[in-house]
């Protein structure tokens, strides 16, 4: 019992002001990043011809 006691006391809650979404704002970052790099590439071999291809040269 003693212990249930303990975690409820070491419960906190976080405000507004407290609350800072590294993570979230970093996986956002990195998705971004993602369809940034696959739309270039997209670019490239759609509509230039002459940047890179998914097959190589022949």
């Amino acid at each position: 019992m003693s212990s249930a006691i303990q975690e409820q006391e070491r419960e906190r809650e976080l405000g507004h002001d407290e609350f800072d979404p590294i993570g979230t704002l970093a996986l956002i970052g990195i998705y971004f990043l993602i369809l940034a790099s696959m739309w270039l590439f997209m670019y490239f071999v759609e509509f230039l011809g002459n940047g890179p291809t998914v097959v190589g040269m022949i």
